[in-house]
Protein backbone atom coordinates (compact mmCIF):
# COMPACT_ATOMS: atom_id res chain seq x y z
CA UNK A 1 0.00 0.00 0.00
CA UNK A 2 1.33 3.42 -0.94
CA UNK A 3 1.72 5.72 2.03
CA UNK A 4 1.88 9.46 1.52
CA UNK A 5 2.93 12.04 3.98
CA UNK A 6 0.69 15.04 4.42
CA UNK A 7 2.39 18.28 3.44
CA UNK A 8 2.14 21.35 5.61
CA UNK A 9 0.02 24.20 4.29
CA UNK A 10 1.81 26.86 2.28
CA UNK A 11 3.16 29.63 4.49
CA UNK A 12 3.98 33.02 2.98
CA UNK A 13 7.14 33.77 4.96
CA UNK A 14 10.01 31.68 6.26
CA UNK A 15 9.34 33.08 9.76
CA UNK A 16 5.70 31.94 9.54
CA UNK A 17 6.87 28.50 8.45
CA UNK A 18 9.29 28.31 11.41
CA UNK A 19 6.55 29.30 13.87
CA UNK A 20 4.28 26.60 12.44
CA UNK A 21 7.05 23.98 12.76
CA UNK A 22 7.74 25.01 16.37
CA UNK A 23 4.02 24.75 17.21
CA UNK A 24 3.76 21.37 15.49
CA UNK A 25 6.75 20.07 17.49
CA UNK A 26 5.31 21.44 20.75
CA UNK A 27 8.27 23.76 21.36
CA UNK A 28 6.12 26.87 21.62
CA UNK A 29 2.55 27.57 22.62
CA UNK A 30 0.17 30.47 22.41
CA UNK A 31 -0.95 32.42 25.48
CA UNK A 32 -4.64 31.55 25.72
CA UNK A 33 -5.61 35.00 26.93
CA UNK A 34 -3.47 37.31 24.77
CA UNK A 35 -2.20 35.22 21.84
CA UNK A 36 1.55 35.80 22.38
CA UNK A 37 3.85 32.92 21.52
CA UNK A 38 5.63 31.40 24.54
CA UNK A 39 8.68 29.14 24.60
CA UNK A 40 7.86 25.90 26.43
CA UNK A 41 11.58 25.29 27.20
CA UNK A 42 11.20 21.63 26.24
CA UNK A 43 14.54 20.41 24.85
CA UNK A 44 12.96 17.36 23.20
CA UNK A 45 10.37 19.48 21.40
CA UNK A 46 13.09 21.88 20.26
CA UNK A 47 15.11 19.00 18.84
CA UNK A 48 12.01 17.69 17.03
CA UNK A 49 11.53 21.14 15.50
CA UNK A 50 15.14 21.22 14.28
CA UNK A 51 14.76 17.70 12.88
CA UNK A 52 11.63 18.74 10.98
CA UNK A 53 13.38 21.84 9.67
CA UNK A 54 16.36 19.85 8.39
CA UNK A 55 14.34 16.95 6.97
CA UNK A 56 11.49 18.90 5.37
CA UNK A 57 12.49 22.52 4.68
CA UNK A 58 10.26 24.74 2.55
CA UNK A 59 10.83 24.57 -1.18
CA UNK A 60 13.90 26.53 -2.22
CA UNK A 61 15.34 26.73 1.30
CA UNK A 62 18.36 24.70 2.38
CA UNK A 63 18.10 22.50 5.47
CA UNK A 64 20.70 24.66 7.25
CA UNK A 65 18.82 27.87 6.45
CA UNK A 66 15.56 26.33 7.67
CA UNK A 67 17.17 25.24 10.96
CA UNK A 68 18.71 28.70 11.33
CA UNK A 69 15.28 30.32 10.95
CA UNK A 70 13.81 28.00 13.58
CA UNK A 71 16.69 28.98 15.91
CA UNK A 72 16.14 32.69 15.20
CA UNK A 73 12.42 32.43 15.96
CA UNK A 74 13.11 30.51 19.18
CA UNK A 75 15.58 33.19 20.25
CA UNK A 76 12.94 35.89 19.70
CA UNK A 77 10.27 34.21 21.86
CA UNK A 78 10.22 34.48 25.66
CA UNK A 79 8.80 31.93 28.08
CA UNK A 80 6.26 34.40 29.49
CA UNK A 81 3.50 36.49 27.97
CA UNK A 82 4.34 40.20 28.16
CA UNK A 83 0.69 41.04 28.92
CA UNK A 84 0.06 38.48 31.67
CA UNK A 85 0.58 39.64 35.23
CA UNK A 86 3.68 38.12 36.89
CA UNK A 87 2.94 35.35 39.36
Amino acid sequence: MLMTRERRPTIRTLRGWAIQVLQEAGAIRECEEHGWMQDRADPHARERAFDIAREDPPEGVSPDAAAAEVREVLNSIDDTCPECAPD
